[in-house]
């Protein structure tokens, strides 16, 4: 049942990520040929309004196929005929969509807690640079080398990202007579015991209630702000030999890791912790999404908007074959990648 769960919240946020494409897509006039979820041979479909509806024997991808969208069509509906703006929001729509699912499922968890924490410092240890730069117990930490904080999760997962570098922090105190009051300072971690760097703070773990739905919707957004950053924070551990190939997952990794968490919330807090542990996967999933496919890279939808910005500025499209070249090489590589992180997913599985 877990897994399952696990391959329908990964089914869904590849439906809204194609979804996305193809609302904008009927909106612009271009013509969808075929609208499926899942890959390789298909398993059910059904033809309406000109446009195939396919479920696939594979539940990991999807695809929004467009009229001429690789190719030259005389047809006035074919994608590459329509204006350069109408294909740029066709080809958003996708990533559009994944934050905008990232931002209603963080609304459902901030409404359904009914809480949300902040950064606020529970202790300072003595003799340690936050001591010396003078933040006390009670201080909020509000920004860290120009980053705004909204959580002690961004404290801490930026420490970690960027461990031993100096950080120039900002934080509110509220005084006696109930005003607040900004400080900041420029701190510089120390080696610990254990070997990590630290300034020497603690964070309490304060939970403030959303006042209304304005308030609600504010601690959604920065939920879906703390997911997009950590995915450029991986990067950044990535590229900097923090995080190893072990750490990299693909679908079945994700799937096995959403399988293992499911069952350690189900015994520990029953079926809201289960329900609370999925929309939070939903959260991070989706955002991850939506960011990948922005990345500039050809056959990902940021690679496509990378060539259609490119047109809108020199005001003439690049030549379609070379364009389509480039992405079959991008095609390439990224399903060989596909097959290196498949069987390291299968090799950690067994």
């Amino acid at each position: 049942m877990n897994i399952i769960l696990s391959i329908l919240i990964l089914g869904i946020i590849i439906l809204i990520h194609e979804l996305g494409h193809f609302l904008f897509a009927k909106w612009g006039g271009i013509g969808v040929v075929e609208f499926s979820l899942g890959m390789g041979p298909r398993l059910l479909s059904f033809e309406k309004g000109g446009t195939r509806y396919s479920v696939k024997a594979f539940p990991f991808g999807g695809s929004c196929a467009m009229l001429g969208e690789d190719e030259e069509a005389e047809d006035e509906r074919a994608f590459g005929n329509k204006s350069v703006w109408a294909r740029i929001a066709v080809v958003a729509g996708g990533p559009l969509f994944n934050f905008i699912l990232a931002f209603c499922l963080a609304m459902i968890m901030v409404g359904a807690t009914g809480s949300y924490d902040i950064p606020r410092v529970q202790a300072v240890q003595a003799g340690l640079p936050a001591e010396q730069a003078g933040i006390q117990a009670g201080d909020v930490i509000t920004k860290v080398n120009g980053r705004s904080i909204h959580s002690f999760r961004d404290f801490t997962t930026y420490t970690l990202t960027y461990p031993g570098k100096e950080l120039n922090l900002t934080w509110k105190r509220t005084l006696e007579d109930g005003t607040a009051r900004t400080y900041k300072a420029v701190v510089t971690p120390v080696s610990a015991e254990n070997g990590r760097k630290m300034i020497g703070v603690e964070f309490a773990y304060g939970i403030r209630q959303p006042a209304n739905l304005f308030e609600t919707a504010k601690q959604a957004v920065y939920e879906v702000q703390f997911w997009i950053r950590y995915v450029f924070d991986s990067f950044y551990m990535m590229f900097h030999g923090a995080v190893s190939v072990d750490d990299i997952s693909g679908p079945v990794g994700i799937v096995s890791t959403i399988d293992q968490s499911v069952s350690e919330a189900s015994a520990a807090g029953g079926k809201k912790a289960v329900v609370l542990t999925l929309i939070n996967f939903g959260i991070l999933l989706s955002a991850n999404l939506g960011v990948m496919n922005l990345l500039p890279f050809p056959a990902l939808d940021g690679g496509r908007l990378f060539f259609l910005i490119i047109e809108a500025l020199r005001k003439k499209p690049i030549d379609r074959e070379k364009e389509a070249m480039i992405h079959t090489a991008g095609m390439v590589f990224l399903l060989a990648l596909m097959v290196i992180i498949l069987f390291n997913d299968m090799r950690k599985l067994f």
